[in-house]
């Protein structure tokens, strides 16, 4: 429980200032940190999560590109008593149960019909992918002169029956699909 208050001061600390400093392959660390740190800042349905044993996953469609990073994060890490573990997934089809689903940026010819896919279920969307929200999904990962800020379409988010916490949208860039 220590470990998580520290990457929520970590994560609070950086999302106040609206960014992080990367360096080259330290980018994708900090967007882990950033996937680590949505569990805490939205809420899932209690059905959404499954039995109390049932794992919380963070999911990558597509390669990944985090290395081990996102995985050395999560490790002995809970949600609600729920276990934190990484799934990857090739396609669309594959994914069962999944909380967060970060979208690889390759993905982007076809995410328009990822995120119809992915419609109606509670998850979590997060990409870095150019045009991301206006394809309809949820959090945007947006890195510019070496920080990284959060672009949000809490309307998405709210038709997967999720809320996310006036905390991380008080940082965030609200954008819908009709605004860039």
């Amino acid at each position: 429980m220590k470990r998580i208050h520290i990457h929520i001061l970590l994560f609070l600390t950086g999302i106040f200032f609206c960014s992080f400093q990367t360096f080259g392959d330290r980018e994708y660390q900090v967007k882990a940190a950033f996937l680590f740190n949505f569990t805490q800042f939205v809420e899932w349905p209690a059905d959404a999560l499954g039995g109390t044993s049932a794992p919380f996953v963070i999911g990558i469609l597509g390669e990944n590109p985090f290395g081990n990073y996102l995985r050395q994060i999560v490790a002995g890490e809970s949600l609600n008593g729920h276990p934190l573990i990484i799934q990857e997934y090739k396609n669309v089809d594959e994914i069962k149960s999944c909380h967060i689903l970060f979208i690889n940026p390759a993905e982007i010819s076809h995410m328009s019909e990822i995120i119809t896919a992915l419609k109606g279920r509670n998850i979590l969307t997060v990409s870095d992918a150019a045009n991301f929200i206006q394809s309809g999904g949820m959090i945007r990962l947006v890195t510019s002169n070496n920080k990284i800020r959060i672009q949000a379409n809490p309307a998405k988010a709210k038709e997967a029956d999720l809320t996310i916490s006036s905390k991380l949208l008080g940082v965030a860039d609200i954008v819908s699909p009709n605004n860039n």
